[in-house]
């Protein structure tokens, strides 16, 4: 999953890969995100059906 910024409408630099690893060496799918949203605290949700649960992706502490 990778974020893209945005200005005025239009891309504004590269993606940047913000949630990873959903399949394993072999092309296996360890997860699956089928759906994104925010949390009040601006964390990023990311529902998966594969391992049946919801991601909650904050920034590391520091950054």
């Amino acid at each position: 999953m990778s974020f893209v910024p945005f200005a005025d409408g239009r891309p504004a630099g590269q993606p940047i890969d913000v949630l990873t690893d959903f399949l394993d060496r072999d092309g296996n799918a360890r997860g699956r995100p089928v759906g994104v949203e925010l949390d009040r605290q601006g964390a990023l949700l990311v529902a998966d059906d594969v391992g049946n649960c919801i991601w909650r992706v904050t920034a590391a502490r520091g950054s």
